[in-house]
């Protein structure tokens, strides 16, 4: 048992930054723990090509057009408002009025898939049209809407709504959420809240931290920019009309990596349901300045079509993330930009995040990619030319494959052939002398901090020592569910602690003898806990081993990296909460009628289960263990469960049918020796006692600490985070 001590006190000025940060910006590092080395995709490779490719050689005054004839797929077919969605087997977007569906079928569309408003694009509706790039269009994924793309567009599209099917757009109006008319109506002059470009440095900014998730990250943020949480100090305005690229934020599930999904919920918890703010302003990024683009819920100008071409060498889940990043840098050329809109849609999250490896196009490099595309210029002299030069440049610097350029000459050609007009170059403000930034020229804008189910963190110090202590963590007892059970009102509790630990662990399931469907609660009696263990074994029969714990036993798990998972754990070794009970001429009734309960059950075990036993504990004695915390491995399940069954309906207490079943399954000398020995446990404490004067983060576990509700929960936060500096509560 180790002394009382006091967590170290925190000190200097801090920002708060959120839980699980450590986690996004080590995905590198996680990448190559479950990958099993380096990507070998184009955008992680980190040296250009070695061999030299060929620049591609396009007169675009030659190509020949291709109008839309009678004998092509949905003749009459024409509009100039389009939302465009992959034919999905399981979703399909509502119908939005004023607006025409297109559905772009893939290998994976069933046969006869239909949705009422909606246009479908067979596969063999693609290769008829007679596009050049659809030969070069993976059979499978979201690239294939490069074809719907320009069928609206030889359709008579002026802009294009690039959807999820998951999508159910806020009120059936896309016009009232995005400004899908650019042009100044007389009298009319619309403004934008701008990013300010007074740091030069600042190349990427997150736009969820506008919205009021600061916690949250968008998919294509380069990780190590997820800490930068705080508020903007001020923006400025602009005259809208160039916001070319409109991108909207989706409720419910943002858009958001597989880092984040995977590592801010255990495998138990509910379905995201994230919220932003539907009252902040749109707002606008300045030349110099760029954010994560995607294909799910954004909108663009007839200006800006030539940006809706999808990347065909990188993995889908990454595709049109560097699309984005490619399409703003092109954006600035025309004097466009981008602008992030409030919420207008809600998605579903089906609780099926994306694997990391989908991703690794993303993770690995997209901090050099959006360096490289800060630092490019072209002399060419049309907007087309200074396209395909920067797309050679990122074939050239193994951002996407030599397929890719090829791709893109080929999409440029086919808008050429179904009649789009370049638009013109304008010159770059990023060239020009930035413009000094006056005290009148600053807008203020204070972002609203909206609840949020993820625990916060506080940032002290180096960061990479925790995100390397978060590595570790998770990848001990990532296969690890924790059975909590808990004593205190569940309503209040249940979600805390699944925050708490459900970063670390597989999976948090909460007993109690409190019953709540909603919360995921199942039923268990305490003074029976262990009976209610084999179930949840059958529920993650693959893990690597179940750790239970009460409520008032709060685990350290920093402490017990060293332990081995393979062997039984409990506190055979702390005297406070493990010791003998002699049975003759004990006069307590209840540990006579316990013992004479052990002597029965015992006699029905297995040989080789009595004689464990029976080498362990003198005759006319049991063994009483609090039990608040013990750990079965997984080749132990199977024997935990067996005996249970064999106990039957005899009345034996959990702190008495605890040890005898672990004292049955193996000897104590076989026990994990370096896990739980190291406990404070502490009795008969004074009742103004805090959690200051008993908790030490040195600990395995500390013992009483009574959670009751969510301002206990706030208070243990603070104390655990001397020994795991990413708990802090949100603030």
């Amino acid at each position: 048992m180790l002394p009382q001590a006091s967590p170290t006190p925190t000190t200097g000025s801090r920002r708060s930054v959120y839980l699980l940060l450590a986690a996004l910006a080590a995905a590198p590092f996680l990448l190559l723990l479950l990958n099993g080395g380096a990507s070998q995709s184009a955008l992680c490779r980190s040296a250009p090509a070695s061999r030299r490719i060929t620049y591609p050689s396009v007169l675009w005054s030659r190509v020949p057009p291709l109008p839309g004839l009678p004998s092509s797929p949905l003749p009459a077919l024409r509009a100039s408002h389009w939302i465009i969605f992959s034919a999905s087997p399981h979703h399909a977007l509502a119908a939005v009025p004023g607006w025409q569906l297109l559905a772009v079928a893939d290998e994976s569309t069933p046969p006869g898939w239909s949705h009422p408003g909606a246009a479908l694009l067979t596969l063999a509706d693609q290769a008829s049209l007679g596009f050049r790039s659809v030969a070069l269009l993976p059979a499978r994924g979201h690239a294939r809407k490069v074809a719907g793309y320009l069928f609206a567009v030889q359709r008579g599209a002026r802009v294009v709504y690039d959807a999820d099917a998951r999508n159910s757009v806020a009120g059936s109006n896309l016009t009232t959420h995005f400004d899908v008319d650019l042009e100044q109506r007389q009298g009319e002059v619309s403004v934008l809240l701008q990013y300010s470009h007074a740091d030069p440095n600042r190349t990427v900014v997150n736009p969820y931290v506008h919205f009021g998730q600061p916690s949250v990250w968008p998919r294509g943020l380069p990780l190590e920019k997820a800490g930068e949480v705080g508020a903007e100090e001020f923006y400025t305005q602009v005259f809208g009309g160039a916001q070319f690229i409109q991108q909207g934020l989706c409720n419910g599930l943002p858009d958001v990596d597989a880092v984040f999904y995977l590592t801010r919920k255990s495998f138990q918890m509910e379905a995201f349901d994230v919220r932003f703010d539907a009252g902040a302003p749109k707002v606008a990024l300045p030349q110099g300045l760029m954010a994560p683009v995607n294909s799910l819920n954004t909108l663009f100008h007839s200006q800006a079509f030539w940006g809706l071409a999808l990347p065909v060498s990188v993995s889908p889940m990454a595709s049109d993330v560097i699309r984005g990043y490619w399409a703003q840098r092109i954006l600035w050329e025309i004097g466009g930009q981008l602008a992030v809109y409030p919420p207008t849609v809600h998605r579903t999250d089906n609780v099926h995040a994306h694997p990391f490896d989908d991703e690794k196009d993303i993770h690995v490099n997209v901090g050099r990619l959006i360096s490289f595309l800060m630092e490019w210029r072209s002399n060419k002299r049309s907007l087309f030319d200074r396209i395909l030069d920067l797309s050679y440049g990122m074939a050239e610097e193994g951002f996407w494959g030599e397929k890719d350029l090829h791709f893109m000459a080929a999409w440029l050609q086919d808008l050429v052939a179904v009649g789009y007009r370049q638009p013109r170059l304008m010159s770059l403000e990023i060239d020009r002398p930035r413009a000094t930034i006056g005290h009148g020229d600053k807008q203020e804008f204070a972002p609203k901090k909206l609840p949020s189910v993820h625990l916060g963190a506080e940032e002290i110090g180096e960061v990479s020592t925790e995100i390397g202590n978060l590595i570790k963590w998770r990848k001990h007892f990532g296969d690890v569910v924790l059975i909590v059970h808990c004593t205190e009102p569940v309503d209040r509790t249940a979600l805390e602690w699944r925050l708490l630990y459900g970063r670390i662990f597989r999976a948090v399931v909460i007993l109690s003898e409190q019953v709540n469907a909603d919360l995921a609660v199942e039923f268990s009696n305490l003074a029976h806990a262990y009976r209610y263990l084999p179930k949840v074994f059958d529920q993650f029969a693959g893990a690597e081993g179940f750790v239970f714990l009460q409520d008032h036993m709060v685990l350290n798990y920093w402490n017990l990296l060293e332990a081995d998972k393979s062997k039984l754990w409990i506190t055979n070794k702390v005297k406070e909460s493990w010791s003998e009970v002699p049975l003759r001429g004990n006069k307590i009734e209840w540990f006579t009628n316990q013992g004479d309960m052990v002597k029965k059950a015992v006699g029905r075990f297995p040989f080789h289960y009595q004689d464990n036993y029976k080498r362990s504990v003198a005759e006319d004695t049991i063994i009483h263990c609090s039990s608040e915390i013990f750990y079965v491995p997984r080749q132990y399940t199977g024997h935990f469960s067996n005996l249970v069954k064999v106990i039957g309906n005899l009345d034996i207490h959990h702190t008495v049918a605890v040890p005898m079943l672990f004292l049955a399954m193996d000897l104590p000398s076989n026990f994990e020796p370096r896990a739980l020995g190291k406990l404070v446990y502490m009795t008969n404490l004074p009742s103004n006692t805090t959690f200051s004067t008993i908790y030490t983060a040195e600990a395995h576990a500390v013992y009483p600490m009574k959670v009751q509700n969510e301002m206990d929960f706030v208070s243990l936060i603070r104390v655990m985070a001397s020994g795991d500096p990413f708990l802090m509560e949100l603030v």
